[in-house]
């Protein structure tokens, strides 16, 4: 496998990617580049298309790079060159991480925790003993003393306002119900009628 040093200005990224890289990626892709250097290499095909390596092409070119190692793969179908781009994604993302093993190289790199890819107040969370966890813990529902205060001062003043309102209103008093009696309540009926505009007699209705 020959790696071969290519400017930047003669690769072109894939038209279309099937890896989207967010802006967070690339950022860590350059802290990785700061810290590390370029430690795998661009896979291009014969006309320097990127088949595999677009983030970190981005990542270079942002960084201010001018070249980049590259691996060239000849000779591919077009269908081989979509088979390599989909598996290069597919097969990385099958890896699981061993947590165990993650634990103890945290536990090993002590305070020493910056490490491209990850939060660092994650990190330092998950690698905080338990006095560290406790103090934290601790300060949860703490009020500060101006907080005490102004929660004070707007009791205090819808106390005020409840005070006020209560000496300028009036008071309602409902109306009594009606007497009940075992008679049964009268309706008053009421008589209508309309006037026949061709004879003048009264329609009672």
């Amino acid at each position: 496998m020959k790696i071969v040093k290519i400017p930047l200005s003669d690769l072109h990224p894939a038209e279309r990617n099937v890896r989207i890289h967010s802006e967070k990626q690339i950022r860590e892709f350059i802290r990785s580049l700061d810290k590390f250097d370029q430690i795998r290499p661009i896979v291009v095909d014969e006309n320097n298309t990127i088949l595999c390596g677009n983030g970190l092409y981005a990542a270079l070119v942002a960084k201010g790079e001018t070249e980049a190692e590259c691996i060239v793969k000849k000779n591919l179908s077009e269908n081989d060159k979509k088979k390599l781009m989909l598996a290069d994604n597919k097969i990385y993302s099958l890896g699981v991480d061993d947590l165990s093993v993650f634990e103890d190289f945290l536990s090993e790199l002590g305070d020493d925790l910056d490490i491209p890819g990850y939060d660092l107040d994650l990190l330092e969370t998950l690698t905080a003993d338990m006095d560290d966890v406790d103090e934290m813990l601790s300060g949860y529902g703490v009020i500060s003393s101006e907080t005490k205060e102004q929660i004070s001062e707007t009791s205090k003043k819808y106390e005020e306002d409840g005070n006020a309102y209560a000496e300028t209103a009036e008071e309602i008093k409902a109306a009594p119900p009606p007497a009940k009696t075992d008679e049964p309540e009268k309706v008053e009926l009421q008589r209508r009628f309309i006037t026949c505009p061709k004879c003048g007699e009264r329609i009672w209705l």
